[in-house]
């Protein structure tokens, strides 16, 4: 166990598992559950199982609560923080009484203040890959890379990253400091930066690639029979890609992959990650049970041959699903 294959990401030296572990769903965000109620000692547990299964790279983000994923995250790799590689991001504007603005802030001032709150509340002096959440749209982003830059060079941050850009927008920031990794929204569902030029800049500059959501918000796991299976305050009722019809046409396409899945002796979950995989990429399925941290760990040694790449992809060809990822409010901070 624990011998997980590692990957670059980006050229800089940053070395990680090709599975990481997304902690958004161990704590709310503004007291709403994101994919149902959380229990810190079953969170703490699966994070300590994951890096026995060599899953040592966390993601989190000062969001998420706000600031109780962090704290979180400060219980679990107390005593060993040397051992994890931790991802946490800034962006969305979080005020001095540590409630959410819901605004966007990129401002050099901001940054500064953002990395302390956050060293603060994982209880540690370094981060290790520093995420823009969103791009502000009020700051260009060379203000805002150039002070992460700063952050590298006092030895507060290790690698930054960006999430959620456009491939100009990559561009730019890369030529103000290098960049090591860039986060999108990508699975079998979600194939968009194939498509807007994103993956194929990301692979022109050396940067790596991490893919959240691959299991398409759950919705891959095949657990989810109806849109009414959601809870009343799972976000995943405001988006469109998982309500009503969408929902019905998506399952469709689901029930193939799952087909495919059973011929192969896998679940789907494990299948899904393995073709995110398969894209040089890695992929941070959240979970917070120590039984799907297990099944997501085994994806990672599955291989799958062109053949079934191939028609994994004719099942949920690039457009495929029915529906937006976000709502339409939503949409306007994702690929800027």
């Amino acid at each position: 166990m624990g011998k997980m294959k590692r990957i670059k990401l980006g050229s800089q030296g940053l070395e990680v598992p090709v599975e990481g572990l997304g902690c958004m769903g161990m704590t709310t965000i503004a007291g709403g559950d994101i994919y149902g109620k959380a229990d810190e000692n079953s969170s703490i547990a699966t994070i300590h199982r994951a890096l026995e299964l060599g899953i040592d790279f966390l993601d989190t983000a000062d969001l998420y609560g706000p600031l109780l994923n962090e704290r979180l995250i400060a219980k679990a790799i107390k005593g060993k923080r040397e051992k994890f590689t931790i991802a946490t991001k800034f962006g969305f504007e979080i005020d001095d009484n540590e409630q959410l603005t819901w605004g966007f802030n990129g401002k050099p001032e901001y940054v500064t203040k953002a990395i302390d709150r956050s060293l603060k509340n994982l209880g540690t002096d370094y981060i290790d890959l520093y995420y823009l959440h969103r791009v502000d749209p009020q700051t260009p982003i060379e203000d805002t890379v150039g002070a992460m830059s700063e952050l590298v060079k006092s030895g507060k941050v290790k690698y930054i990253g960006l999430s959620e850009v456009s491939a100009e927008t990559v561009r730019k920031a890369h030529r103000v400091h290098p960049i090591s990794a860039v986060q999108t929204e990508y699975s079998l569902f979600e194939r968009e930066p194939e498509e807007n030029g994103v993956l194929a800049a990301l692979q022109e500059l050396g940067i790596g690639f991490v893919a959240y959501s691959p299991l398409g918000r759950g919705f891959i796991t095949g657990e989810l029979k109806s849109p009414d299976d959601f809870a009343a305050d799972d976000f995943r009722r405001d988006i469109p890609r998982y309500q009503g019809e969408n929902f019905y046409r998506n399952l469709d396409l689901l029930k193939q992959i799952q087909t495919i899945a059973e011929n192969k002796g896998v679940t789907p979950s494990q299948l899904a990650l393995a073709w995110v995989i398969s894209k040089g990429v890695v992929a941070i399925p959240g979970t917070k049970r120590i039984k799907y941290i297990e099944e997501n760990a085994a994806a990672a040694d599955i291989v799958l041959t062109s053949e079934e790449i191939k028609q994994l992809e004719s099942i949920v060809p690039i457009g495929a699903a029915a529906g937006t990822r976000y709502n339409e409010q939503q949409l306007q901070s994702v690929n800027v």
